[in-house]
């Protein structure tokens, strides 16, 4: 995948040449960007984890072939679900970038790596790790702000 090429478009232009289209849709505006990348592309990865991130650590262990982790968090605000310890993991494995419909730690690392990352906000706590984590699942829907998914291409 040649990413610069992939990447050589804006936003806006996207949307007035297919923003008729029956399945293309925009998340709202609710997320904050806290990686190196601020431009990032990739087939969508869903997880949805409620404050323990284990999952989140395997999944980013697979081959991400330029993927895009798609985390649903529920929104919580409680405890941080990615971190520059699994940004370094995502990225020795290939994935474009990480969105968290909740909360990251360590943005300062975060800003330096290459990698996206988006998040609602930020956390110092860790999440908890569960022995059995909370219904997780993956490559299923995420509907968040008006916001539809299922594991399809992304660009942001």
């Amino acid at each position: 995948m040649d990413l610069e090429a992939d990447l050589a478009f804006l936003t806006a232009d996207l949307c007035d040449r297919f923003g008729d289209a029956e399945n293309f849709q925009v998340a709202e505006p609710m997320l904050r960007h806290f990686g190196g990348r601020q431009r990032f592309c990739g087939r969508i990865a869903t997880l949805k984890v409620f404050e323990d991130n284990s999952l989140v650590r395997s999944a980013l262990e697979e081959d991400g072939n330029e993927k895009v982790l798609v985390i649903d968090g529920g929104g919580g605000k409680r405890c941080a679900l990615f971190g520059d310890t699994l940004a370094a993991l995502a990225i020795e494995n290939g994935w474009s970038g990480i969105i968290v419909y909740g909360c990251v730690r360590g943005a300062e690392l975060l800003a330096r790596l290459p990698i996206g990352v988006m998040a609602l906000n930020t956390h110092p706590m860790r999440s908890r790790k569960h022995a059995r984590p909370r219904r997780p699942r993956r490559d299923d829907y995420v509907c968040r702000g008006q916001f539809q998914k299922r594991p399809l291409p992304v660009c942001r």
